[in-house]
């Protein structure tokens, strides 16, 4: 029943709502305290890195070959065989990632040239951000484990607690950036020490949830548990399936480190925002199907499968469409209101927009993406994956080099939403030759339909949202409330421009089975 999914998803989103609200007020604070300067240039690198290796290993691969084989030990096994496939995935995970962060300790200053070759090796960006990943660096084996505890709870339908926990990272790097930096001789090194605390807090908030399922996991290295070596043999693929988009965006940072001081910084604040319509929904949904698709494979059901896919990706398109939208026309307002105070210029809010509006342009593909490399990795076929993630990746390097002479960080933006484009529509052709996904009648109109409304939604914020040197120059209470207007009125318009296009709740919540 695509109604259950509907309400999955929104439990997550709403879960995730929250944490991206705590998120922006986080980085309000920072960019009032640190500005986008070359020590804020510093910490993102330094804060990225790990981050990175997060999203693109345990987030990314592991998640993916992991879910689909959990799920078929829950579906095929008995509880007990469950508890020591998960006991033998934490120990060998475990090992695997306090090797890899001692050696992200241990080689920081190689780390970071290779990450942020632009950095002046004996400036204060260079050190700065050596000295911050040697404390950031740990927060990888700490959030992997979180995501590897997450993946399970996701797995037994328990997804408010994995979506809820990133609001302590949030939480916890407010009060760093308040308390603890004011305690440091240069304060953005609190900023970094937030980072590690948070890691711990996530994990530990985590583990209580599976105890009370009975899998609380005890440690054991086994790398040949059959589990372990199924889920390692489809992680290796994986790694250049879904996460692709974050190897793009690590890429950007490794071009934006060539460009003048603060570009690392705009970019930084620009996908911030982006992440909040794909943190909200693009992850939210495919957090739900991920586990559903499995089991529909598992079960050899087709047609569940098929229409699953179907489901969401009408999902992700009612929402991420006006979302692009809203991003793209009012990337100069919302940069103004959420982070022009302090040390956060009006010169910055224009410049992060023009980073901020060319993402803009991939975040309905980034939903996609994620929906789309779900019906892959449920079906266990990584190798697909790997290829168009390779050919993504390739043409976001050409694409960067040939953007950023003109567009400067701005292009990079570009680039990676047009090597997105190419990721989507290169998974969605395989997902159909291959024969895993069937479209549901009823398909042009829907799109039709959906045009209908979000151009209406354009131009109605597009006449709202006015000059730019309005926003800049008017008082933090003018922008806070002409903002929420532009947002409630802009829902009001999009769902008006829906409902006269002919788009009904049960086009999206009625059972699959009577779907189209």
């Amino acid at each position: 029943m695509s109604k259950s999914l509907f309400k999955s998803t929104a439990v997550v989103g709403s879960m995730t709502m929250i944490s991206r609200i705590f998120g922006f007020i986080r980085d309000m604070v920072t960019a009032h305290l640190f500005g986008a300067g070359a020590a804020f240039d510093a910490f993102s690198v330094a804060f990225k890195i790990p981050n990175f290796m997060r999203r693109l290993f345990a987030e990314g691969s592991f998640s993916q070959a992991f879910v689909p084989v959990l799920s078929e030990y829950q579906k095929q096994k008995s509880h007990e065989e469950v508890k020591q496939f998960v006991d033998a995935i934490c120990g060998t995970l475990g090992f695997v990632l306090l090797c890899v962060t001692l050696f992200g300790v241990v080689c920081a200053p190689w780390v970071v040239r290779v990450f942020a070759p632009g950095f002046d090796d004996h400036g204060p960006r260079f050190d700065l951000a050596v000295t911050m990943l040697r404390i950031t660096f740990p927060y990888l084996m700490l959030i992997s484990l979180t995501a590897f505890s997450g993946a399970i709870l996701n797995t037994y339908n328990r997804f408010w607690v994995a979506a809820f926990t990133p609001v302590f990272l949030n939480i916890v790097m407010i009060c760093a950036a308040i308390w603890l930096s004011p305690q440091m001789s240069v304060p953005i090194i609190g900023l970094a020490w937030g980072v590690f605390i948070a890691g711990a807090v996530q994990l530990v908030f985590q583990w209580p949830f599976l105890k009370h399922m009975r899998l609380h996991p005890r440690p054991k290295i086994n790398f040949r548990d059959p589990g372990v070596r199924r889920v390692l043999k489809l992680m290796v693929p994986a790694l250049f399936g879904v996460s692709v988009s974050q190897l793009n965006l690590l890429l950007d940072t490794l071009f934006a480190s060539f460009l003048m001081v603060g570009s690392v910084s705009w970019l930084y604040y620009s996908d911030r925002l982006m992440e909040f319509p794909l943190g909200v929904f693009g992850v939210a949904i495919s957090t739900v199907i991920l586990p559903n698709l499995s089991r529909h494979h598992a079960a050899q059901s087709t047609e569940d499968f098929s229409q699953t896919l179907d489901w969401a990706l009408r999902c992700v398109l009612l929402v991420g469409l006006p979302a692009a939208v809203v991003f793209a026309v009012l990337s100069g307002p919302l940069l103004s209101t959420l982070f022009q105070y302090g040390h956060f210029s009006g010169y910055a809010v224009t410049m992060a927009r023009k980073s901020l509006t060319m993402f803009a342009i991939g975040i309905a593909p980034f939903m996609l993406i994620k929906i789309l490399a779900a019906g892959f990795y449920a079906k266990q076929d990584m190798r697909t994956p790997v290829k168009i993630g390779i050919a993504a990746m390739i043409s976001n390097m050409v694409l960067n080099l040939v953007l950023i002479w003109h567009f400067k960080h701005a292009g990079i933006a570009l680039a990676t939403s047009l090597s997105a484009v190419l990721n989507m529509g290169l998974l969605y052709y395989f997902l159909r030759k291959k024969d895993f996904y069937t479209p549901r009648e009823g398909w042009k109109f829907f799109a039709f339909r959906l045009l209908f409304a979000n151009v209406v939604l354009g131009i109605w914020l597009w006449i709202g949202a006015g000059d730019l040197q309005d926003w800049i120059t008017q008082h933090a209470l003018w922008r806070g409330l002409h903002l929420a207007y532009l947002l409630i009125s802009a829902v009001v318009v999009y769902f008006a421009g829906l409902w006269l296009a002919g788009i009904r709740p049960h086009d999206v919540l009625i059972p699959q089975r009577q779907a189209g």
